[in-house]
Parts: C-alpha cells; structure tokens; sequence
C-alpha cells in the first residue's frame, strides 16, 4: 500500500465500484455490528434505572385518580404488591434520574480530542468498562446511600460520556464517504436495541427476581463485551491484520478522494470550531433533538403508568416498541440516505436536511397528539409515540451523521463538543417533566401538564429543524482540510497551469 503522502492511483484502480468489494464480511461492517452490540450494552445500563426505579420506590401512598373521565377504573394497581425498599419522592427520584447526565456532560471533549490523536478503539471500550463496573455497583449504592447512588450514576455517565466521539473519530478512519449514513447509523442504532431490551426485561426481572438483579445481568454483559471489543476491533484499516487488500485499498482511496487524511489528528481548530456558521447549526440542532429523545427515554415509563395506566410489566414493554421501530426507521433510512447520495438524486446537504427535517418534524407532531389521548385510549396513545419516536430515526441521517461530512478529520472532537453542550437536555428535561407534573394530584390535571410537555418538545423540535435547513452544509469545510493536503491540491493546480502555458508557448514558437 502506498504511503498516505503519495499520488493517487490512477482513476480507473480509485474509483473501484463498492459491489466488488466486500460488505457483509468486511472489516469495516464488522466495526459496525460490535459497536451497535456496544451502544447496545451502554444504553442497557443507562436507562435499566428508569424501570428499576419504579419497583424500587413505595408507591403505595399514590394520589388519588379521579376526574370527568372516571380513569380511576383502568388503574392497574394490584394491593398485594410487595412494599418498595426506597421512600424517595418525585424530586429525589427525578435527581436519581437526571444525575447521569451531569456526569455525561464533562468527558464529551476530551474523548473526542483523546480519540483523534490516539486512536478511538480503548476510548470506547474502556468507557462501557467502567460503566458496567458501576452497574454492578448500583445496589449496593443504592443501600448505603442516596447520595452514594447518585454518585454513582454520575459516575456511569462520565463513562459513558465519552462513546459518541470515540467512535465518530473511528468512523473518520473507517467509514468511505458514500456509505456513512449505512454504517454510522447501524453503528448508533444498538441504543435503540439496548432501550427496547431493557425496558421490558427489566420489567420482567423486577417482577420475577427482584430489582437489583436488573443490574447484575447487564453489567455482566457489558464486562463480556469488552472483551471481545479488545480482540475484534482495530483503530483503523492500517492497524487491522485481517482486514483483505482490497477493502483497505477502497476505504483509504475513497477517503483520500474527499481530500481526508490518513494520518491521526495532530492540531485542533478550536477558533474555527467557534467561528463556524454549520458547527453553530449542529450544536444548536443537537440541543433541540436531544431534548425530546432524553426528556422520552427518561420519563417514558412514568407516561406509560401515570397517563396510559399500564403496570409495570406492560409498561416495559410497550415503552419498548417504540425504539424497536426507531431501529427499523434508522437502520433503512441510513440505506435509503445513502442510495440518494450514490445515484446522485440528492447532494450530500439536501439529503441531510430532508432526513433530519422528517426526523423532527414528525416525532414533534405525532408527541403532540398523544398529549390528546384518553385513558380509554391507551392503544391509540402508544401508535401516536411510536410513530413519533420512530420517525425519530430519520433525523440519524440528517444532523448526527454531519460532523463527518463538514469536518471529517476533527469528527470525533466536534462530535464532543455538539454532545457536551447537548447533554443539558438530559438533565433539564427531566428537570422541566418533575416541575409540571409534581403539583398535579388527578388524572385530568396530569394529562394537563403532559400536554405541556410534549407542546414544549413540538416547539424545540420545530426550532432546531428549521435552524439546520439554514445553517447545515454538507462538503468539507475549509478549516478542517489539514494545510498539507490543501498546499499538495494547490501544487497539483500549478504543475498543470505550468504545463498548459507550456504548451501554449510551445504553438507560438512553431
């Protein structure tokens, strides 16, 4: 293989059809499945509490359900349950809930910075490490001390802060340019697979085996998976000893075409990251997406017992299909995404402002509606928030997958910095729900505040859609072409303007 300084292969060896090269058995799709089975693990692990939470906490001194529409009858409550071991209320619970996120927040930039020199591969894998040691550590903390299970959640998130840059900067080395939007989004959909199975299997265990064993499975699994990550995954096609010649050919070539370097981050553009018009469109749009996914994610369960009246075992469950559907929309629309950029339908910009407009605009319209539903309707109400958290999985393809098309070689530290400043949401959201909702005593009055809720996600999602139809590009950006590469492009234009004046002295003189 060529040295990453040298010429291009001629057009006819760099432009080899991606049919010929290896899919399904490949290094690069091989990344993909075990980082979609570690966003499976972290996400386990993140939101097992919100179930586990419910079983945890006394509920026996529950206000009393009435109203116009007697939903009272639908409650289902058995009084035989077991006494909870916990007495915490709405605040405490909804601190519990939110400390995750404070912790999440501070290890974005520097695994995104970490991972661009280093390489991303320890990175990832260390921080799903540490988040299922602390996993396994939650009963205890949660025995001892409420403030030493805060502590720890706080602790889960410092880890698990830092899996979004990691494996952006890994997708830099990895991902060829046309099929981004096919890896990144089977990559990032394992957080879907880990809601939908934890959400219902922690639902079941709770019930059957008693809550702290919820804990116990999924931090086994993560230790588990880590060791395979080890053995499996490399840095880069470079660094890979099975990865077949012609797929490192095609990765690195495809790369090279974009004008991507090769070699591992060496300089950040800090003040070009904080002048950049499409940066302040990401960040911006990353606020306004994440706050209707962690306000959902978060607080879901709560929905699905206190408005639609399931117990706990269905409310797993059905918390569950909506991120099982969200799987099938990001998986086919990072296929469909891709396809319209290969057969040149769309320009990369036109396809991630589509995929990102649909993603928002419908999950906003759709969590309005169920804001709207009775408690005789609570069928109706779980096809309105599946199809809205469903359609979430489009926008996969519009804003998340970005930070690789304007700054491919900083994505991973960009990637940070969008989350970081991302992540208030986790903990305002939440915040925002206990504040509306901790005053209302009946059925009527909750419903009241949940329409707040989701009419205050409709607003942001509605914002950030049309924040990135202004701001968001979809080329390389100027700053984040290193200056080797751009002075190689502009020695390439001189040695033919030479050549052409050249020749066209030569005609003079004859």
């Amino acid at each position: 293989m060529a040295d990453e300084n040298e010429p291009l292969l001629d057009k006819e060896k760099t432009r080899r059809s991606p049919e010929k090269v290896p899919i399904w058995t490949s290094c690069r799709y091989g990344l993909a499945i075990m980082s979609t089975l570690g966003f499976l693990n972290a996400y386990t692990m993140r939101v097992n509490l919100t179930i586990a939470l419910v079983a945890m906490v006394n509920h026996t001194q529950q206000p009393a359900l009435n109203g116009s529409e007697d939903c009272i009858q639908n409650v289902n409550i058995t009084h035989d349950e077991k006494p909870a071991e916990f007495g915490w209320d709405a605040t405490t619970q909804n601190t519990i809930l939110g400390a995750f996120y404070y912790g999440y927040i501070f290890t974005q930039i520097p695994a995104g910075w970490l991972a661009g020199r280093f390489g991303g591969k320890l990175v990832f894998g260390l921080g799903i490490l540490f988040t299922a040691v602390f996993t396994l550590l939650t009963p205890l903390a949660a025995r001892t001390a409420t403030w030493l299970l805060i502590a720890v959640r706080v602790a889960e998130g410092l880890a698990e802060g830092v899996l979004f840059p990691a494996m952006h900067a890994m997708w830099r080395s990895w991902a060829p340019p046309i099929e981004r939007s096919k890896l990144v989004t089977i990559s990032l959909s394992g957080g879907n697979l880990g809601i939908m199975l934890a959400l219902p299997v922690s639902g079941i265990m709770c019930q059957h085996f008693g809550w702290p064993v919820v804990f116990y499975a999924f931090g086994t699994l993560g230790c588990l998976w880590f060791v395979a990550w080890m053995f499996l995954v490399y840095n880069s096609p470079r660094d890979h000893p099975r990865i077949s010649h012609i797929e490192r050919e095609y990765i690195e070539q495809s790369l090279l075409r974009e004008g991507t370097s090769l070699s591992k981050t060496t300089s950040t553009p800090w003040l070009s990251f904080a002048t950049s018009v499409p940066v302040w469109g990401l960040i911006i749009t990353h606020i306004c997406f994440n706050w209707g996914t962690y306000t959902l994610s978060t607080n879901l369960p709560t929905y699905m017992k206190e408005i639609l009246l399931f117990d706990l075992t269905q409310d797993g469950f059905l918390s569950a299909l909506p991120y099982l559907c969200m799987w099938l929309v990001q998986v086919l629309g990072g296929q469909l995404a891709d396809k319209l950029r290969e057969q040149q339908l769309l320009s990369t910009a036109a396809v991630r402002k589509l995929f990102n407009s649909l993603g928002m605009l419908l999950q906003g319209v759709f969590l309005v509606l169920a804001g709207y539903v009775s408690c005789h309707q609570q069928y109706l109400g779980v096809l309105f928030l599946t199809v809205g958290i469903a359609s979430s999985g489009l926008g996969m393809s519009g804003f998340q997958i970005n930070h690789l098309d304007i700054a491919p070689r900083h994505a991973g530290v960009l990637m940070g910095i969008t989350n970081c400043i991302a992540t208030v949401p986790g903990f305002a959201g939440p915040a925002v729900v206990g504040f509306l909702t901790k005053h209302a005593k009946t059925w009527p009055s909750r419903k009241l505040q949940w329409q707040k809720v989701f009419y205050i996600a409709g607003g942001i999602y509605a914002f950030g859609t049309l924040t990135f139809l202004l701001m968001g590009r979809g080329t390389v950006q100027e700053w984040a072409k290193e200056e080797s590469e751009q002075g190689h492009k502009n020695t390439q234009k001189g040695l033919l303007v030479n050549q052409d004046q050249t020749q066209d002295d030569t005609k003079i003189v004859t």
